[in-house]
């Protein structure tokens, strides 16, 4: 692969002194581009994620506009569902539905996760092509769902406000709910070790979900599959003298759990917009890098404004040990001019 010219993410993930403060974004390759729209007039979503080269165009699209210090594939969390056999439709302002979810442990019986792996190798393909697409300008990140969240979707049947079915899964069915997950968790990372495989630089881990459960709940139901995906991978990594990346953990809405996350092995912990840097810093101690976290709305505000309330953060997280992004995903409506003058205040911020 090329030579890597920005390692400033690498740099932070590990603890070691940064050039300047690395600044990516989460869906910085999404809607608020009017040339990804364009390519959305002529693929369907699932068709970019499994065309390596359209999927290569859209990831690059955000580095031609803006100063970033990362890319991340593009790809979507649902392909793990999809690889064990569930259909996965992404529909115009609904979003990802899926036509027949599981209803009763019963429909476990219809899930594949033998050789599941091997039916995402497109995301494989496609992060090595981007290695080379990228030239070394900067690292790529690649990801996974979480488990909770993957099972969460699956039984749904897309997104939820209150996720009550799969709730209800963990209050009914406790032992099959507990075989979804270690079957989800086994597949995530025989999917992760692809990825590294096929040159991700650095790993991310979304437990999007982790809003819905209380903290006992999520320290049950989620926080060992976590440490098992870190653990796992990480021995299956060292035993092939495989790269160990850097792994960053983003389980948005559990800011009650910082100490417990801090204690999984994770490299860095993505924090929402609801939580106050210094605090979080106290929680998971100085040994872990942090990432986030400027609400996603704030990109609403005018420039002048947007400056301001990114230099503060910048400066409250500090320049070691630190990734700047929103604290969740970029909207579609979001001004272009406010990802400019976001990413340049993280930089000019020190």
């Amino acid at each position: 692969f090329p030579e890597l010219k920005n390692d400033n993410l690498l740099k932070a993930a590990r603890g070691e002194p940064v050039e300047r403060v690395p600044v990516w974004v989460m869906r910085q390759a999404g809607r608020y581009l009017p040339e990804f729209r364009e390519i959305r007039k002529q693929y369907d979503f699932f068709t970019v994620c499994r065309t390596p080269s359209i999927a290569c165009e859209v990831t690059m699209q955000p580095l031609r506009r803006f100063d970033l210090d990362a890319s991340i594939i593009f790809s979507d969390i649902l392909v793990i569902p999809q690889a064990l056999g569930l259909t996965v439709e992404m529909r115009p302002d609904v979003g990802p539905v899926f036509p027949e979810p599981l209803q009763t442990p019963a429909d476990l019986k219809r899930l594949a996760p033998e050789g599941a792996v091997d039916r995402v190798a497109y995301v494989g393909e496609a992060i090595t092509m981007m290695r080379h697409v990228l030239d070394g300008k900067v690292p790529l990140i690649g990801f996974t769902g979480a488990p909770w969240t993957l099972m969460g979707y699956m039984i749904e049947g897309g997104g939820s406000k209150t996720m009550s079915k799969t709730k209800s899964w963990l209050l009914c069915y406790p032992e099959d709910s507990e075989e979804l997950l270690t079957m989800l968790t086994s597949v995530i990372i025989d999917y992760l070790e692809m990825q590294v495989k096929a040159g991700a630089q650095m790993l991310q881990i979304f437990e999007s979900s982790a809003e819905h459960l209380t903290k006992s709940d999520f320290l049950k139901w989620c926080l060992p599959y976590l440490k098992d995906i870190h653990d796992q991978l990480t021995r299956r990594l060292k035993e092939q003298s495989l790269p160990l990346v850097p792994m960053t953990l983003f389980a948005k809405g559990a800011a009650h759990s910082l100490t417990e996350q801090s204690t999984l092995g994770y490299d860095v912990i993505s924090l929402d917009w609801t939580v106050d840097p210094e605090k979080a810093r106290e929680q998971v101690g100085p040994n872990i890098t942090l990432q986030g976290n400027l609400d996603p709305q704030d990109m609403y505000k005018t420039p002048e404004e947007i400056r301001v309330l990114v230099t503060d953060m910048v400066r409250k997280f500090g320049k070691i040990r630190y990734i700047a992004n929103l604290g969740h995903g970029i909207t579609p409506q979001t001004p272009i001019v406010s990802m400019e003058t976001f990413i340049d205040a993280v930089h000019k911020a020190f």
